[in-house]
């Protein structure tokens, strides 16, 4: 395909994918399939790989993440993020209609048909976020700080599905929206049960857990953690509307993803029976809320009402209270994780909270147990609050019945009765027997197929325990031993469904290096860990010889995960399932292409990419500096060792590395330096 039918051909995919995007993340109606739209953004990125002049940053394929950002610039409101006051009773929304109807003059009578129009929303438990276009494509993503400055945080939120990176219909040329960025209970949920699988302590709630998030140095861990965003509130020059209101329906046409859920009020009283229906309604909504947010809808009346110093008189948030229930502790059970992490789950006497009917909670490790000193029999504190799971937050002492235990943790494995072990500076026991306790072996065996492992589509938890139970799999290496005529005896086990199994078992043998080291299920071992330790090690042989003072040089490896891989290796039987896997022909080793790219030339280095490179895509470069032992940023500092400019470059970046003395290098000049 030539340069111009390229461009052509880009240019419809990427409005094609732009699309799409909206249609799922932002409208929730999917109109093609997930393996559909791979194929669409494969296409395009092979493309834009051939041809790398023709990538822009508000490509689809920039989604991914994949930049290292040491370091977040900080950058100051160009309008002041305040905060909220902040109410918690009716009272306290009668008072502020009263001060706000005193502000503009209007009759302070509740039941004057002069009464002030409100938009209610609600208020989403996230991190709050300023985007700022610039001629339709995302500029700008600013947290919100200290209000008058926050964080730069671009690179991370163009992972962001539904944050737009290039807008439609007609804008004004430069604008900024805020909104909140938050972490849907659903992945919050299966983020948790992953980390208490691998022996990790579980993140405390989907607020923090997005504001950590946003955070994270590797965008691509970013992109993997499916942030949503919701926007509400336009700030301008030339913003279309009088109407707060009107402008988020205008939002909305835009590609912005904004709330359905938003009420134009007329009056304190709509306003009051729209919190009301909230209060009891929130439980049943995929993310957390923890109030309402009510703003006058007339920009004019906002600007008469002006500000306090720390908050709009025109604006409130109405703060739902956490409910909390006390019930009975009945039993406390133990369940075991894929690598022998054991949770202790309390029994409790069933209870309604927050919509649902609760029977059990997570007592997370012994220490939790301990500090909480509670005991079967207990009347226990139960709130849901902004937590997924219900937690027990305390125990009620008054109803205490005399003669009852302390809680002695178990001391073996409710599973298969190996002693449990603890290491020091863990937060949660774990059995050792990995190779003859059934969870474990079939959680091992679930990770090991699972979409981000070995992608064995058609091999899930149900065929799994049925191929377990039969005999048939004791660990992942007897998968790759698996015949059809094994398959066909299994109950609803058809001709085709074996067929398609073997196949799909066959084509993983292709995984690259990096997902095989992630899918073996080493400890503590994630999967951008995985990554960085392949690229550093290079083959499964060469990490299974490295000690651990070797292991601790490799960026992301701590003590706890340096102790853990070795050992891994140290037990024969993980030796003997590699050597079983390696026979099959699994890819235990970088490829070729990797082998040559990689070295030590750049150890010690730190690049900052900008602009369009003629021989290789921004991430192709990235990759060559990650496997040459270089660091990525995705910003300019002293510590900053080269500028990889290409065209078209932000003029900001040059003029920053200019001010610090930064060395400024080519794209030829960077190839020059992987010759040496």
């Amino acid at each position: 395909m030539d340069k111009q039918s390229a461009e052509a051909r880009i240019k419809q995919l990427s409005v094609e994918l732009e699309q799409h995007n909206h249609n799922y993340y932002v409208l929730d109606s999917p109109t093609i399939s997930d393996f559909e739209f791979d194929k669409m953004l494969e296409e395009l990125v092979a493309l834009e790989s051939q041809f790398p002049e023709l990538l822009l940053p508000s490509s689809p394929s920039q989604r991914v993440g994949g930049g290292i950002t040491k370091e977040f610039k900080t950058v100051k409101h160009k309008y002041p993020m305040l905060s909220l006051s902040n109410s918690y009773s009716t009272d306290d929304m009668l008072d502020f209609d009263r001060r706000v109807r005193e502000g503009l003059g209007i009759a302070s009578d509740l039941f004057s048909e002069s009464s002030v129009n409100y938009v209610c929303e609600l208020k989403f438990d996230g991190l709050s976020i300023g985007l700022t276009y610039k001629h339709g494509e995302l500029l700008h993503a600013i947290t919100r700080g200290d209000g008058v400055q926050g964080d730069d945080v671009t690179t991370n939120a163009r992972t962001i599905k539904s944050i737009p990176l290039k807008l439609k219909g007609h804008y004004p040329e430069e604008f900024e929206i805020r909104g909140e960025i938050f972490l849907p209970r659903p992945v919050f949920d299966a983020i948790n049960r992953e980390r208490e699988e691998i022996g990790e302590a579980p993140l405390a709630n989907p607020r923090n857990a997005a504001s950590g998030t946003m955070k994270m140095q590797d965008s691509k861990v970013v992109a993997s953690r499916r942030l949503d965003c919701f926007l509400y509130f336009l700030l301008g020059e030339t913003i279309p509307h009088q109407s707060h209101y009107q402008n988020l329906q205008t939002a909305k046409s835009w590609g912005f993803k904004v709330s359905g859920e938003s009420r134009l009020c007329k009056g304190i009283n709509e306003v009051l029976a729209f919190i009301e229906h909230w209060d009891k309604a929130r439980y049943n909504l995929p993310f957390d809320i923890d109030g309402i947010v009510i703003k006058v809808d007339d920009l004019q009346q906002q600007r008469q009402l002006g500000f306090t110093a720390k908050s709009p008189r025109w604006a409130i948030a109405y703060k739902f209270k956490a409910e909390q229930v006390s019930t009975r502790l009945n039993d406390i059970l133990y369940q075991v994780g894929r690598t022998g992490a054991i949770t202790p789950v309390a029994v409790l006497e069933p209870v309604p909270l927050g919509g649902t009917t609760v029977k059990r909670a997570s007592l997370h490790n012994a220490d939790i147990i301990e500090k909480l000193d509670v005991r079967i029999g207990d009347f226990v504190f139960v709130e849901k609050g902004g937590e997924i799971i219900p937690k027990i937050v305390g125990v009620d002492l008054s109803k205490r019945d005399e003669g009852l235990q302390k809680v002695n943790y178990i001391e073996r494995c409710p599973e298969c009765g190996a002693p449990l072990m603890r290491n020091e500076g863990e937060a949660n026991h774990f059995c050792p027997n990995d190779n003859g306790c059934p969870p474990q072996v079939k959680g091992r065996m679930e990770h090991f197929v699972s979409r981000r492992a070995m992608n064995i589509d058609s091999l899930g938890a149900e065929t799994i325990d049925q191929l377990y139970h039969a005999g048939l799999v004791k660990n992942i290496a007897d998968l790759y031993d698996l015949k059809k005529e094994h398959l066909l005896p299994l109950e609803r086990m058809a001709e085709k469904s074996a067929q398609n199994l073997i196949e799909g078992i066959n084509a993983s043998k292709a995984v690259a290096f990096e997902r095989v080291l992630y899918a073996i299920g080493i400890r503590h071992v994630g999967e951008t860990t995985a990554r960085k330790i392949a690229r550093k090690a290079r083959s499964i042989e060469a990490l299974e010889k490295a000690g651990e003072e070797e292991l601790l040089a490799i960026d992301e490896v701590g003590e706890i995960i340096a102790k853990s891989i070795v050992a891994y290796f140290a037990n024969e039987n993980n030796k003997h399932i590699i050597e079983r896997l390696k026979a099959v022909g699994l890819q235990f080793s970088l490829s070729e292409e990797q082998q040559q790219a990689a070295s030590d030339k750049l150890k010690g280095l730190t690049f900052v990419i900008s602009g369009v490179f003629a021989k290789h895509s921004r991430d192709q470069l990235k990759e060559l500096i990650e496997f040459n032992g270089g660091k990525n940023s995705g910003s300019i500092s002293g510590k900053t060792s080269y500028l990889l400019a290409g065209d078209n470059m932000g003029p900001e970046k040059l003029k920053k590395a200019q001010n610090l003395g930064v060395t400024i290098i080519s794209e030829d000049d960077f190839a020059a330096m992987l010759e040496k």
